[in-house]
C-alpha cells in the first residue's frame, strides 16, 4: 500500500520549514498509526509518502481486506489534519497485491528497510498517483480478493508508466453488504473443499453430540491460509 499528502496545493508553499516539518509529522503519526491497526507493516516513509506491507512479515488471510480497511481509516484520518494555515489536508492511497521477494536488510539506522523485488509495490505507488486526493484506488488482483466486502467503482483501464499493457483500477467507494470474506465471495464462488473430508466428519460429529446435551469443544490450529476458516464455513452453511 502506498499513501501520500496532499494540501490545498500539494502542501501549501507558505508553510516554513518548521511548520512544514509538523505538517509532515502529524500525517505520518496518522497514517502510520492506522496501518498499525489493521495489522500493517511499515515498510518506508518518504517525507509526505508511506509505503506498507499487509501480509508480510507476518501473514494473514484477510490481508487485503485489512489494507483496505486501513486504506479507507488513513483518508479519514488525514482529512481531520489541519495545516497551520488550515489548509485542508487529504490522502491519495494505492493498493496492489502481488508476489512480492523480501531479502535481505539494506542500510542501517534510520535509513534501515528489506530489500524489495516485484512489480506489486510499483503498481501502488502507480494507482497512488494516478488516484484523486481522498480516495483509495485499488488493482484488480486485489478486487478479486475483496469480493462483495466493499462498495467498488470500476475506473477502467489506465495507462501506467513502467507497465507495457493497460491496468484496470477500482476506487474503494465505502463499505459493502456482506458480513463476511466467505459472504463477500460468494459471488464469485468459493474454490471447492479438498481433502478435509476426515476433519468435517470429525466437526459434523462433534457437532452431532453438542446437539444432544454433550458439550463438545474443538480447536483448530495452524498456519494462516491452509483453510481452517473455510473448513468452518462448509460446517456452518452445511455445503462443504
Amino acid at each position: 500500500m502506498f499513501s501520500d499528502l496532499v494540501g490545498s496545493t500539494k502542501l501549501s508553499t507558505r508553510l516554513d520549514p518548521e511548520e512544514m516539518a509538523d505538517t509532515l509529522r502529524s500525517f505520518s503519526n496518522a497514517v502510520c498509526g492506522e496501518i498499525a491497526r489493521f495489522g500493517g507493516h511499515v515498510a518506508r516513509v518518504l517525507g509526505d509518502g508511506v509505503l506498507a506491507y499487509f501480509g508480510w512479515p507476518v501473514a494473514h488471510e484477510d490481508a487485503a481486506e485489512q489494507a483496505v480497511r486501513a486504506g479507507l481509516a488513513v483518508r479519514t484520518a488525514v482529512a481531520a489534519l489541519r495545516a497551520p494555515d488550515e489548509a485542508r489536508l487529504a490522502a491519495r492511497v494505492g493498493i496492489a497485491t502481488g508476489l512480492v521477494m523480501v531479502g535481505e536488510v539494506i542500510c542501517e539506522g534510520v535509513a534501515r528497510e528489506e530489500a524489495v523485488a516485484g512489480e506489486t509495490p510499483n503498481l501502488a505507488a502507480r494507482l497512488q498517483a494516478m488516484a484523486s486526493p481522498g480516495r483509495v484506488v485499488v488493482a484488480e488482483g486485489t478486487r478479486r480478493l475483496l469480493g462483495d466486502r466493499f462498495e467498488i467503482a470500476d475506473l477502467g483501464s489506465r495507462r501506467l508508466k513502467g507497465f507495457a499493457n493497460p491496468v484496470r483500477a477500482w476506487q474503494i467507494v465505502g463499505e459493502g453488504r456482506a458480513r463476511d470474506r466467505f459472504e463477500a465471495r460468494r459471488t464469485t464462488g468459493l474454490s471447492p473443499l479438498v481433502g478435509r473430508t476426515h476433519e468435517l466428519s470429525l466437526l459434523l460429529d462433534r457437532w452431532v453430540l453438542a446437539r444432544g446435551g454433550e458439550g463438545q469443544a474443538i480447536l483448530l490450529s495452524g498456519e494462516p491460509g491452509i483453510g481452517k476458516s473455510r473448513l468452518v464455513e462448509s460446517l456452518r452453511s452445511g455445503n462443504p
